[in-house]
């Protein structure tokens, strides 16, 4: 009988990889919702005021008080400038507000307030503010007050230059700007 070659040996086994599987990687940090998701939409868009009827108010001499007042709605970005007479209150400070804010105005009678941020975008704060001021007029049933927003903002302000400077105040350092 013949005899049959000897036979392969089995193959070596593989080694086991000798690095760590990768852990597990966390999942990215959900995006914190804005600040204004917290407080409903407004129902509708507020009136806009052009720059052109604002310099003209400023050209007729009058003054902030019972016919407008201004309010600068930025709050980190407001730095070292805002138009004559603006008073600031930040955006996020406004819907918790309304009602004070509403009851200042009727007991000064003022008879406008116009609202600006940066650009005075379409959803911008000042939009915003705007809007949530004209729904709580209406809601009071009062058609005295008109709530406004300043188209382009404080920056289509700088930006027209000219004239439009003249009416444009300085922040003293300390005065609320960075």
């Amino acid at each position: 009988m013949a005899s049959l070659p000897p036979a392969d040996p089995a193959p070596a086994p593989t080694p086991a990889p000798t690095t760590a599987p990768a852990p597990p990687t966390a999942p990215a940090p959900a995006a914190e919702p804005p600040w204004y998701a917290a407080y409903p939409a407004p129902r509708k868009a507020p009136r806009t005021l052009t720059r052109q009827e604002l310099l003209q108010f400023f050209k007729e001499g009058k003054q902030g008080g019972q016919e407008l007042i201004l309010i600068d709605v930025r709050r980190t970005d407001f730095v070292d400038h805002t138009i004559r007479g603006a008073i600031n209150i930040p955006a996020q400070s406004i819907y918790a507000t309304l009602p004070a804010l509403f009851n200042l105005f009727c007991s000064t009678g003022t008879r406008r307030v116009v609202w600006f941020c940066e650009t005075g975008s379409s959803r911008g704060r000042g939009t915003r503010a705007a809007g949530w001021f004209a729904d709580y007029v209406h809601d009071q049933s009062n058609f005295f007050i008109e709530s406004h927003v300043l188209e382009g903002g404080i920056n289509g302000w700088v930006e027209a230059g000219g004239e439009y400077l003249e009416f444009v105040d300085k922040l003293e350092a300390g005065s609320g700007g960075k």
